[in-house]
């Protein structure tokens, strides 16, 4: 066999692994990724989005956090447009609290509520995401909340 064919056989033969293990990892991640949402494109995508992991950020609406008889939490994260109902079965982080910024992880159901694995409060006064700073814009005056000026890195 000449060198030229033996390159070509080489090359082949990576290429064919390549795509073996990207069609092996992508049917494996599907589970484990979680896209960013804000309520209003869980209201347009719900459909769509039973089952899903998700990301939903926004302000934790107030007069909504509950806790029920099975030591379940129950609150409703909005961006002033629409709501979205949260379950969380462990104790919620040190900062949550009503009217402030918030990012839930977990699964939807098939009524748009999520179930959440995961919550995630700000951890300063001058701190929100800038997913949800970007999502929400000034409507966090509407909840008396001050827009804390967005860094950029």
């Amino acid at each position: 066999m000449r060198k030229r064919s033996q390159r070509l056989w080489l090359i082949g033969a990576a290429g064919a692994l390549a795509i073996g293990a990207i069609a092996l990892a992508v049917p494996a991640l599907q589970d484990t990724v979680a896209f960013f949402y804000s309520p209003t494109k869980v209201f347009e995508k719900q459909a769509s989005l039973a089952g899903k992991n998700a990301r939903i950020g926004g302000l934790v609406e107030k007069n909504s956090v509950k806790h029920d008889d099975a030591g379940l939490l129950h609150f409703t994260i909005t961006d002033n447009k629409h709501t979205v109902a949260v379950t969380y079965d462990k104790l919620p982080p040190d900062l949550f609290r009503e009217c402030q910024g918030v990012v839930a992880e977990g699964k939807l159901d098939g009524e748009g509520k999520l179930i959440a694995s995961r919550v995630i409060a700000k951890h300063d006064e001058n701190y929100i995401p800038k997913e949800v700073a970007d999502k929400m814009g000034a409507a966090h005056t509407k909840h008396d909340v001050p827009v804390p000026p967005v860094e950029t890195r």
